[in-house]
């Protein structure tokens, strides 16, 4: 299963994955026809429960969990509202908390899972105008690590992908409100010399769920072209 599968970087891991012979379902908060897509609001764990109910129906028990939905709401911090905050961190880390929460019966079942947090690199070193965002997915990271150790032993992994500069739409709308910069500079300070791609983040997370994987866990695993800051 993946989240926020419906564009950007989680797209790109729904079309490796089912590329790669897995039978792949995606929650997004936008409606879709494609296949196996379920219209589902990461926060609120009714929707999450019964999208999940659906796909159990269909492709049977969830052993991989891609967490790819997110928020941004780039803002300076003096005028990020309450609403503001709860919002990107519920969707951010409390989206995180539900799909987590709601599919690891299936997995401790199986005596096997994989789970791919997607986090962001703005958790190494912070970034202006996402005090909100940067939170949430550094404790995402944080709750990566402690899923890691405590699930481990029933043969499931947990590792967060925390991508670099990715050319999403996402990342297209914060620069055209002006809240990145040059681009060519960012990719001048980028050791490959390029922004990145979804598909950079889905081969990293088509690694990580696969056998191949097993020992790797409760890892960090930046893909940003080897710019860490």
């Amino acid at each position: 299963m993946v989240t926020g599968g419906g564009s950007g970087i989680g797209l790109a891991v729904v079309q490796r994955l089912r590329a790669d012979g897995l039978n792949v379902a995606t929650i997004d908060l936008r409606p879709s026809d494609a296949e196996f897509t379920f219209t589902a609001d990461v926060t609120d764990r009714s929707q999450v429960d019964a999208a999940l109910s659906a796909i159990r129906a269909q492709l049977g028990p969830v052993t991989v969990l891609v967490n790819a939905a997110g928020l941004d709401g780039f803002k300076k911090f003096h005028n990020i509202t309450f609403e503001d905050w709860r919002r990107v961190i519920d969707v951010n880390l409390n989206g995180v908390f539900h799909t987590v929460q709601a599919v690891l019966p299936d997995m401790v079942e199986a005596g096997w899972g994989r789970i791919v947090n997607i986090s962001s690199s703005s958790t190494h070193s912070g970034a202006p105008y996402m005090s909100h965002y940067v939170a949430a997915k550094s404790a995402v990271n944080g709750l990566t690590k402690s899923l890691a150790l405590e699930y481990g032993p029933k043969g499931i992994t947990v590792n967060a992908v925390p991508p670099g500069f990715i050319d999403t739409p996402m990342l297209r709308a914060a620069e055209k409100n002006g809240f990145l910069g040059d681009i060519e500079e960012t990719i001048a300070r980028t050791p490959v010399r390029r922004i990145g791609t979804p598909e950079d983040i889905a081969a990293a997370c088509a690694f990580l769920v696969s056998e191949e994987a097993g020992y790797i866990t409760g890892q960090i695993l930046g893909v940003n072209g080897g710019r860490n800051t």
